[in-house]
C-alpha cells in the first residue's frame, strides 16, 4: 500500500509539474525555492561526511554566505535585496527599507535561517550511516569493514584500560553517556562542535537505540541549537563595526600587518562596491577566483570520493569470492 500510494503520488506530481497551466507561475519559483533548499542540504550531508578528506561545507560556502548578507545588510541598510540575483548574488536595492527600522542581528538571522537550517538538516542525514552500520552489523551477528566500527568492537573487548590512549578514554566516556543517557546524551553531543560524534552514531547503532530517538536528538542538536549558535557567531564577528576593527588589529601583527591590514580593507571595500551594481550587469571575474577554485577543488574531491566507494565494493567483492574460492578447497 506504501508502494503504491507512493508511485501514484510521484504520478500525480510530474503529471502537474509537465502540463501547461496557470498553477506554472507558482510552479517555478517553488521549484527555485526547493532546489536551493536541496543544494545546502546536499552542502550539509558533504561536510558531515567529511568525504574523507575533512571537508568542512560550513566554512567553504554556508559562511561566507552568511558573512556575505550581514556586509550587505549593513551597507545597504536593508534587507531586501532584488530577486534575482539573491540568493545567488546579493546588490543593494534602489531604496533604503526605512520603515523596517535598522538592521539588527535577529533580522539577519532571519534572512539566513532557512539555508542554515536546511544546512544542519542535511549534517544530520550525514551521520546516519555510521548507525545503520552499527545497527546492522548487531542485528545480523557480523562484524563488517568499517574502520570505526571494529575499533569500537576493539574498546568494548579491551581488558586493559591503562593502555589505551586519552582519546580511548574520551570514547568510552561518549559511549556511557550516550548508553545511559539516551535522547539528552545525543542532543548534548550534537548541539556542540564534537569529533567524537560518529563514535556516538556507532554506539547508538550497536545498542540498538531507536532509530529515532537518535536522529530526532541529532536533528535538534546541530539544525537548531548548533546552528544557531554559528550563525550568531559569523553575523557577530562580520558586522560592520566588529569588521573595521578586527581589520584595524591585523595592523598589530609583526612584519606583514600594514601589508595585511591594507589587503583586507581594499577587498571589504571591493565587496562593498559590488553592492552597489544594478542587477544583471557583469561581475568582475577576478573577484570570484577564490569561489571558483574552492568549487573545482569540491567537485575533485566528490569524484574522488565516488571513485574510492566503486575501488572498496570492488575490493570486497573480491575479498568474498577469494574467501569462497578457499572454503571450496
Amino acid at each position: 500500500m506504501t508502494v503504491l500510494i507512493t508511485l501514484f503520488s510521484a504520478a500525480v506530481s510530474i503529471y502537474v509539474y509537465y502540463i501547461p497551466g496557470e498553477h506554472q507561475r507558482y510552479i517555478q519559483p517553488l521549484e527555485k525555492k526547493v532546489l536551493w533548499w536541496l543544494y545546502w542540504v546536499g552542502l550539509g550531508v558533504l561536510s558531515s561526511i567529511g568525504l574523507g578528506s575533512g571537508l568542512h561545507t560550513f566554512v567553504l560556502y554556508l559562511a561566507p554566505h552568511i558573512a556575505r548578507v550581514t556586509l550587505a545588510a549593513y551597507e545597504c541598510g536593508s534587507l531586501n535585496f532584488p530577486e534575482p540575483p539573491y540568493p545567488e548574488d546579493v546588490t543593494c536595492p534602489e531604496t533604503k527599507d526605512i520603515a523596517a527600522g535598522a538592521v539588527t542581528l535577529w533580522s539577519i538571522i532571519s534572512k539566513v535561517r532557512i539555508e542554515s537550517l536546511m544546512w544542519g538538516a542535511g549534517t544530520a542525514l550525514g551521520e546516519l550511516p555510521p548507525y545503520f552500520v552499527a545497527r546492522g552489523a548487531r542485528l545480523s551477528g557480523e562484524a563488517p569493514d568499517d574502520e570505526d566500527y571494529k575499533e569500537f568492537l576493539a574498546l568494548q573487548t579491551s581488558n586493559v584500560p591503562k593502555e589505551i590512549t586519552l582519546m580511548d578514554k574520551l570514547k568510552l566516556k561518549v559511549e556511557n553517556l550516550v548508553k545511559n543517557t539516551g535522547f539528552l546524551a545525543i542532543l548534548l553531543f550534537a548541539s556542540i562542535p564534537n569529533p567524537l560524534f560518529d563514535f556516538a552514531g556507532i554506539t547508538c547503532g550497536h545498542f540498538l537505540i531507536p532509530f529515532w530517538t537518535f536522529f530526532g536528538a541529532t536533528l535538534i542538536g546541530k539544525a537548531l541549537i548548533k546552528m544557531h549558535m554559528q550563525m550568531f557567531f559569523v553575523i557577530f564577528a562580520l558586522s560592520e563595526h566588529h569588521a573595521e576593527h578586527l581589520i584595524q588589529q591585523t595592523a598589530k601583527v609583526p612584519r606583514i600587518g600594514p601589508f595585511l591590514q591594507a589587503t583586507l580593507t581594499e577587498f571589504l571595500n571591493s565587496q562593498k562596491r559590488k553592492l552597489h551594481r544594478n542587477p544583471g550587469d557583469p561581475v568582475n571575474q577576478d573577484a570570484s577566483l577564490l569561489q571558483q577554485i574552492i568549487t573545482y577543488l569540491t567537485f575533485g574531491i566528490v569524484m574522488f570520493f565516488l571513485i574510492s566507494i566503486v575501488n572498496s565494493f570492488a575490493q570486497n567483492y573480491h575479498k568474498r569470492v577469494s574467501d569462497a574460492k578457499k572454503k571450496r578447497k
